[in-house]
């Protein structure tokens, strides 16, 4: 069984916790912007739910795109490490990190 996206990128910070990444999605016709550091997953337009086994990202939310930020993040002047990359592109550093 395949983790669900919102999982691999979580893990993906667990491995990498000097990243903060900041992923674009469409989740029912709706954009949000999700803030992934060191394993958890936050919404920066919506609530988020206290539990923790309730992805922020549901299986059919579409990737809109994902910026890499340096930690720590600050929204006043975020410091890139890559921007816009593709669910495509960040497949390839989740494969090299072993998620």
């Amino acid at each position: 069984m395949t983790n669900s996206i919102g999982k691999r990128l979580e893990q993906y910070t667990t491995k990498r916790p000097q990243e903060v990444l900041l992923v674009t999605v469409e989740i029912a016709d709706e954009q949000d912007k999700i803030a992934i550091f060191k394993g958890f997953s936050s919404s920066l337009m919506r609530p988020t739910a206290f539990d923790p086994d309730v992805p922020v990202i549901p299986d059919g939310a579409t990737i809109i795109s994902i910026d890499r930020i340096g930690s720590p993040y600050n929204p006043e002047a975020p410091r890139y490490i890559q921007r816009e990359l593709s669910w495509e592109q960040m497949q390839a550093l989740l494969s090299e990190v072993g998620v």
